[in-house]
Order: C-alpha cells, then structure tokens, then sequence
C-alpha cells in the first residue's frame, strides 16, 4: 500500500480546510453591496464558523472511531464541497443571509471534521520523524491561504469581482476531488480499537490540560495577528484593501508555511519543545513589535514575521502531545482541536475588544494580544520542567 497517497489526500485536506476559512471573507464587502446585509450580520459568519468547527470538534471525539476514519473523513470533503458550491446559489434561491449561513455551516462541519482526523490520520500512517511530517503536512493550510487570496485577488483582477460564484464552484472542485483520493487511499487506526483513551480519562490527566492549554494559546497566537493583519496593514500603511490583503494575512502565511517547512526538514537535529519555546519568545516580541513600532513598516515586520514565530505551535503541540500520551487516540486529538479553535476565537476577538474600547487603535488591541504567546511559553517551561525530573 502507498501511504503516500494518504499524505497526498491529507495535504489537499488542509488546502480544503484554508479554502473553507478564507474565501467567504474576501466577498464581506461584496455581499453588503450586493444585498445590503449589515456589517453587523456579516460578523457573525466568522463566529458561525468557528463555534460550528468547535461544536464538530467536540462530536467527533465520541463519534469518529465508531462511524470509522474513511467514511469520516469523506465526510468533510463532502461537506466542504457542497458548502463551497451553495454559497454560490443559495443566497439567490432563498434570502441572502440565511442562505449564506446555511452554506457556512456546511463547509465549516467540513473544515471541523479535516481539522480533526488528518492529524491522525497521518500520525498513524508507517512513517518516521513523526513530528517534521507533521509541521510539513500543516504548512499545505498556509499554501492554501496564500493560494485562496492570490488566487482569488488575480481572478478578480481579471474577471471582475461579480464573477465570483463562478470562483465559488472552481474552489469547490478542490474537496470533491479529494473526496475520491480519500476513498483509495490506505488509512490506518492511530490506536487499535477499545484501547484509546476516553474523554473522561483525558480529562482525569494532568498533563493534558497543560497540553490543551498549549493549543488554546497556539491558535489564539496565531489567529489573533492572522485576522487582524489586513486591517493593521491598511491602518497603517494607508493602503488599499487588496494590497493590505497581500502585504498583511498572505505575508503572514507565506512565513508560517516556511516555517513548517523548516522544521519538517530539520526536525531530527532539534528538540521540539525547545524550538517551540524559542519561537513562543519571538512571538511574545512580534506582538509588541507590531503594537509597539514607532514606524509602521517597523509594525508590519512585527506582524509578517508573527507568521513565522507561530508556523510550529498548532502542529508542534499536537507531535507533543502524541508523543507523551500515545494513548490519546482520535478523542485526544479532537479535544486539542476543540481546543486550538476557542484560542482561534477567543484570540481576535479580545484583539477587537480591546482596540475599540481603545478607540479603534488596533495597536491596543495587539498589546493585549501578547499574552497568549506568554502564557504559552510558560507552558513550555512547565513542560520542559517536567521532562528534566523524568
């Protein structure tokens, strides 16, 4: 059997994932032209978003191992590609906004359901150096982000921005090709069945809180500088929305996908948890680059090399916590994705909280943010504080 065929599927699994996460965004302003929707109810498609892939999370803890990886994991393509293709018809068939929250959903059960079962799906697959597979199959988010946004900017460029349902459907071609990789591909189980670990015994574990916290402040790390770079670069620099879009969220993860990349090269001649600990600090001063920078292009540095400081943390946590509770099995690995996906929430929105109650000053909003990646590096001293006394 070839597994590389299981590491390509799971690879477009991610760019499914990116897809899902940052398309609709681009079309924010689009849809308020288009049907007057507020700005108000154009907010809440990111929180349906996440508080769906979260509400997922949690059900596929219980239920993935039961229905079973393949049938699962199918699943989400399915999903994904459905969502993606009704957002482009749904809002003409029905009233704009129920119909682009109906198609939201969708796409994101999918997102939550690849964000869940590739990780282990690839931790299970005959593979050594684990943990450089990993950061390198979690770099394909980053690739697909940069793809989605430079894609869809030249499409537009070109076609006009009223072409974009057409786009909607092209981008829904990704997942319902995959779909069929995944029916042909060898999977394996990350734990033999009866033997992985329940919610309840995680949780009676010391260890895996620390862990879920690690994942908490990873994904409020990242998608606390990651959702608010466009408007930060616009602010700062006075730049147009496509360029901010460019010079912001795209740079940002061009850097966390070379940083992934890195790792999964030189992962064998390093320890994880000190790189992490190492890139935790260099985040910590992103952050108060960014909020701090006397110059804006100072600023934006702070921000575009965020992307870098945080490429290791999602991916890396998961390969710590693999490693010290190979046990965990799927409900493990859902309960960190749960986790990661309340930091993804919690993170931008204290950013946004915090800038307005500062007066619109997204500089505030940042300062703040720079607790995350403090609480995480504290995490990792505990951790590396732990592993010396064993």
């Amino acid at each position: 059997m070839s597994y590389r065929k299981t590491l390509q599927a799971c690879y477009l699994g991610f760019v499914t994932q990116a897809i899902s996460a940052n398309f609709a965004p681009l079309l924010f302003l689009t849809f308020r032209d288009t049907w007057g929707i507020s700005l108000e109810q154009l907010a809440l498609l990111p929180m349906v978003f996440f508080l769906t892939q979260i509400l997922v999370d949690l059900a596929a803890a219980r239920f993935a191992d039961r229905i079973g990886y393949r049938t699962s994991v199918v699943s989400s393509q399915v999903l994904s590609a459905l969502g993606l293709a009704l957002l482009a018809f749904l809002p003409g068939w029905m009233a704009p906004f129920p119909g682009i929250l109906l198609a939201v959903i969708l796409y994101a059960a999918g997102s939550g359901l690849i964000e869940v079962l590739v990780s282990p799906i690839v931790e299970a697959c005959p593979f050594e150096n684990k943990a450089g597979m990993m950061s390198l199959l979690h770099s394909f988010y980053c690739w697909g982000s940069v793809a989605v946004i430079l894609g869809s900017t030249l499409f537009f460029a070109a076609f006009g921005i009223g072409a974009w349902r057409i786009l909607a459907c092209l981008w829904a071609l990704v997942p319902l090709y995959n779909t069929f990789n995944f029916l042909k591909c060898p999977i394996d189980r990350l734990v033999d069945d009866g033997s992985g670990m329940t919610m309840g015994q995680l949780f009676r574990l010391p260890l895996f809180w620390l862990l879920a916290l690690l994942m908490v402040c990873s994904g409020a790390s990242e998608l606390a500088m990651a959702q608010w770079a466009s408007a930060f670069t616009e602010s700062a620099l006075g730049v147009s929305k496509a360029v901010g879009d460019l010079a912001g969220p795209c740079l940002f993860a061009v850097l966390m996908g070379i940083a992934r990349i890195l790792y999964g090269k030189y992962s064998e001649r390093t320890n994880l948890t000190v790189w992490m600990l190492v890139c935790g600090i260099l985040c910590v001063a992103c952050y108060l680059l960014s909020a701090l920078a006397p110059s804006p292009l100072l600023g934006l540095a702070g921000c575009a090399l965020c992307g870098f400081s945080v490429g290791i943390m999602w991916p890396g946590t998961l390969s710590i916590s693999s490693r010290k509770c190979p046990r965990g099995g799927t409900a493990m690995f859902a309960l960190l994705a749960f986790s990661g996906d309340v930091g993804g929430s919690v993170g931008p929105s204290l950013v946004g909280f915090v800038s307005g109650a500062s007066g619109g000053d997204l500089r505030g909003g940042l300062l703040a943010g720079f607790i995350f990646p403090a609480l995480l590096v504290l995490g990792l001293l505990f951790l590396l504080k732990g592993d010396r006394k064993s």
